[in-house]
């Protein structure tokens, strides 16, 4: 924001113009040449290059006399004088008569001296030529009416890092001409709409540096063609919608350096030729939709050096349409912009992201960019895996366009691309981004939330609100919840196209509580057996993308809160520890901690087997507290004989789990490890307790033997034993033919009993089938021995 610098940043103006712009000019401009005059006893007289308001060159006449500890005006000075250069002196009083004759006198810098009234300079004669007034670093305190009425074509006046604590309301009367007033840096604590009523041609206003924490409705209205404001510095901590209305010609506008929680959206929109916005060094957590919309002209916006913005969510940057240099930059927690962040910026050619704590940039970003040209990734921990594989060195940073059926390749091109180095995965650590190709990167990623999304400890007063961001980037994108310290889990879902919060834990049957604001209606389903911590919910409240937000919180939301992520590759967790205090004075130190801290620590559950099959069991649980370390372990029990054991990780909010893969006929143990995270370090004998595992014991089923035969219901069973016992007849009547009549019937009756018997053991079978098999005698004794 080069060109935005040179209007915002009171502090770095003057030192950028000497030492950059003004070289650079000068160097091409004649240099000093002598001035043939008298000149005072070790003043300097020179003819010099001097500037306008206007950027004009001039040759003035110039008479230095800065750094000669002066106390009063040195004469006689050359009637010809423009600029006159008195710094760093040791001036109270100045005899303005002896400027009177100073035809000529344009420029007068009386910076770094001893004045406290202003009305030692312009009690005399007027100076009807003076354009530029520099009274930086003296020690005014206080401005009286009509202080510089003497001074009718003033142009430039220069009043900043003095002691002002006070202006009356006419101090600026009689300046109708002044273009630039520069009063930041010193100590004034309001702001009053009175004193520009007199400066109608004002361009430039420089109010930052002092401690003023809230500005008045209208209170720049009578400023119509201000074009750049500098705020920065003040301790503002929130900007009225109506702050500032009026400023009809605004381009620039700093709030470099303040107290803002959030982006002073409705004040904006009243500034519809905004070109240049300064937000740096906010107290900004959350960039979130629509923060910007309206603002149709803006160029160039400045989001850098924010402790703690982590987040820039879908669409808060859309419909900017003249849009052209985007920096966020040096915010150590900002991990997460949304994949759809910037929407509709079609003609940005820069985004700067450099030095943050960005894992990825999404290749959804990109495409929204149609015109980007250079792009800035450097000292991020960048993590090389399917998100971003439009940067590797096969694409050659090429970004692909396709309109009206033809194809054109757009490059982009990387600021420092030898300092923008993978940080993951292991095996891609310190390459550089664009010398690793695709093939090594992953085609899908693992959720990861990043640690400086949220810290591991939290703290705030009873009754107030607190917000917890949890952002993760992942493909497939993946599902955020929380977990709360009583063990509520708080996932986000859509009902109707409204934002709504689904909320399932211990609480007493399926209760549906409807919340309403302003802009949304969240739909709260809850389902458990203990209403005890149900009468908490009114105080949640999940906001979009994954913002956990708990409204005049209690010493019952205390404890321990954790976010998981999770999508069809697998899970990643973050826990925070939230302690409240009171607003008692004479409270207990800590109090309020161990209160939380028990809370979230307490473990307790009861392992219950709810189904079993012969390769599966269903298990569950209930705790009343957040237990994001829980493990599942189970072995294969057998007499004699060690089996390994297995474990799986239970992600914080889970009460049940299926148990596949199982071995039918099998003895199993599984046992419930209930964990609290490796941020708690208690050790108490109640814990030591608690965190013993919960165990179960079970056999699954037999898997039913395939019997050799056809398979017949009772009465297909009837019908084939009559037909067999009248097969077996016919065939010993026809070999009783050719014997003894005696032996055929002793062979018939000897037939009609094996029939007999063989329906008769089909019949059992069958009934045998229809009941479960039970253990014999030593599984019994196998299986009580286990429990």
């Amino acid at each position: 924001m080069r060109p935005a610098l040179v209007l915002l940043q009171s502090q770095c103006l003057l030192c950028v113009f000497s030492s950059v712009c003004v070289p650079g000019v000068v160097g091409s401009l004649p240099p000093a040449m002598p001035w043939h005059v008298y000149c005072p006893a070790r003043c300097v007289c020179q003819i010099k290059p001097w500037f306008s308001s206007d950027s004009v060159y001039h040759e003035a006449p110039t008479v230095d006399c800065n750094d000669l500890l002066l106390t009063k005006l040195p004469v006689p000075l050359p009637p010809n004088t423009h600029t006159l250069r008195l710094q760093s002196n040791l001036l109270s009083v100045l005899d303005t008569a002896a400027l009177s004759g100073l035809s000529n006198l344009t420029d007068l810098d009386l910076s770094q001296n001893r004045f406290s009234h202003v009305r030692m300079l312009t009690q005399s004669s007027p100076l009807p030529s003076l354009l530029s007034l520099h009274l930086e670093e003296n020690h005014l305190s206080h401005l009286h009416n009509a202080s510089f009425s003497s001074l009718p074509v003033l142009q430039e006046l220069f009043l900043s890092h003095n002691n002002l604590r006070s202006i009356a309301p006419g101090a600026f009367f009689g300046l109708d001409y002044l273009l630039r007033l520069h009063i930041n840096n010193n100590r004034l604590t309001t702001v009053d709409p009175h004193w520009f009523r007199a400066l109608p041609r004002l361009e430039v206003l420089m109010l930052g540096g002092n401690p003023v924490d809230a500005l008045p409705e209208k209170g720049f209205v009578a400023l119509k063609s201000l074009r750049s404001l500098v705020l920065g510095g003040m301790g503002l901590r929130g900007v009225a919608e109506k702050a500032l209305e009026g400023l009809e010609s605004l381009e620039s506008l700093s709030f470099y350096d303040n107290l803002l929680n959030k982006v002073p959206t409705q004040a904006l929109r009243r500034v519809l030729g905004l070109k240049f916005l300064d937000l740096n060094k906010n107290h900004i957590r959350v960039i979130q939709t629509g923060d910007f919309r309206g603002m149709a002209h803006l160029k160039e916006l400045g989001l850098n050096n924010m402790e703690e913005l982590v987040s820039i969510e879908k669409a808060a940057l859309d419909d900017l349409p003249e849009l052209t240099k985007l920096e966020i930059t040096n915010n150590p927690r900002l991990s997460y912009i949304h994949p759809q962040a910037f929407v509709q910026l079609s003609r940005l050619e820069s985004l700067m992201l450099n030095s943050n704590s960005l894992s990825a940039l999404h290749h959804h970003i990109m495409l929204s960019l149609p015109s980007l040209q250079e792009v800035s990734l450097h000292s991020n921990p960048l993590r090389c895996d399917c998100l971003f594989h439009w940067v590797t060195k096969d694409t050659r940073h090429a970004h692909t366009e396709r309109k009206k059926d033809t194809q054109t390749t757009r490059a982009v091109r990387f600021i420092q691309p030898q300092a923008t180095l993978c940080a993951e995965p292991p095996e891609l650590r310190a390459r550089r981004v664009r010398e690793v190709s695709s093939g090594e990167m992953s085609a899908s990623c693992l959720p990861t939330i990043p640690a400086s999304s949220l810290p591991s400890y939290v703290g705030v007063q009873e009754g107030d609100k607190l917000l917890l961001h949890c952002r993760a980037l992942a493909d497939p994108q993946p599902e955020l919840y929380w977990v709360t310290p009583s063990g509520l889990r708080l996932a986000a879902s859509t009902k109707n196209d409204s934002k709504s919060s689904t909320i399932t834990g211990p609480c007493r049957n399926q209760t549906t509580l409807e919340q309403s604001d302003s802009s949304n209606k969240s739909v709260l389903q809850l389902q458990s057996q203990d209403p005890t911590p149900c009468q908490h919910l009114k105080h949640y409240k999940l906001l979009p993308e994954g913002t956990l937000e708990i409204r005049k919180i209690t010493f019952s939301e205390a404890g321990l809160y954790t976010c998981v992520a999770e999508n069809a590759l697998g899970a990643d967790t973050r826990s925070v520890t939230v302690g409240v205090h009171s607003r008692r004075k004479n409270r207990k130190k800590g109090a309020a901690n161990k209160k939380g801290t028990f809370q979230a620590i307490r473990a307790d559950a009861k392992l219950e087997l709810r189904e079993v099959g012969e390769h599966y069991a269903i298990l569950s649980w209930q705790s009343r507290h957040n237990l994001p370390s829980t493990r599942l372990s189970w072995q294969v029990i057998f007499p004699n004989s060690h089996m390994p054991t297995y474990t799986t990780r239970i992600l914080a909010g889970t009460h049940r789990f299926n148990l596949t893969h199982l071995q039918d006929g099998t003895f199993y143990k599984v046992c419930l490890h209930l964990g609290i995270g490796d941020s708690v370090r208690h050790t108490s004998v109640l814990l030591k307790e608690s965190r013993r595992p919960r165990c179960v014991s079970f056999r699954t089923n037999d898997v039913p033997e395939i019997q050799a035969g056809l398979q017949l219901d009772p009465q297909l069973t009837s019908t084939a034993v009559t037909l067999l016992l009248l097969a077996l007849i016919l065939l010993v009547a026809g070999q009783g033919w050719d014997s003894e009549p005696g032996d055929a019937l002793k062979k018939s009756h000897h037939a009609v009993h094996q029939a007999t018997e063989a329906s008769k053991t089909v019949v059992v079978n069958q009934k045998m089938q229809k009941d479960p098999k039970q253990p014999n005698q030593s599984e019994k004794c196998q299986l009580h021995q286990i429990c």
